[in-house]
């Protein structure tokens, strides 16, 4: 059981640091995708605002996704004011369900930007698979930290990241 629970630990170790190198350095990629009025947005520009920037994944059947940016939502004034952070939230519904995204936003009250990837030409530049799924760009537009999955609370170990990289 011993060398089982260390090769775990020895396992868990090396992906986080795999995923660490990962990471480092680099920027979003120069990918168009939509608003919710159509008009198109380059990804990159979000990286070149001298922000810290977190981008949320979600789409309106993840139920983990809407819980997640329902939590964000509630500490997001604090965060702007706190941290001069901005959050995107990142629909990948696809065509046929965007004028889901549109009502299911428009009863929430979020105060972030919502962009569309019907297409998942973003979600393939970023080369992940599941929602939710969250990056933190840094205010030099660098991606400092990713995250799949949401447990309630995490939010709080995305702020402790925001706080480690706006130093």
């Amino acid at each position: 059981m011993k060398k089982i629970l260390l090769s775990l630990a020895v396992f868990t170790l090396v992906f986080t640091m795999s995923l660490s190198a990962q990471t480092k350095g680099q920027k979003l990629p120069g990918i168009k995708i939509k608003d919710l009025s159509g008009k198109s947005v380059d990804i990159s520009k979000y990286s070149e605002n001298g922000k810290m920037t977190v981008i949320s994944f979600w789409a309106t059947w993840c139920l983990p996704c809407k819980k997640e940016l329902n939590n964000i939502s509630e500490l997001y004034e604090e965060w702007v004011e706190d941290y001069n952070v901005e959050v995107v939230a990142i629909s990948i519904d696809d065509s046929r369900n965007a004028s889901k995204v549109t009502s299911y936003i428009n009863g929430q009250g979020w105060e972030f930007d919502v962009l569309l990837d019907a297409n998942s030409d973003l979600k393939r530049a970023l080369n992940f698979q599941t929602v939710p799924y969250t990056l933190l760009v840094d205010a030099k537009g660098e991606i400092v930290y990713r995250h799949t999955g949401y447990v309630e609370g995490d939010e709080y170990i995305l702020e402790d990241e925001i706080i480690k990289f706006g130093k």
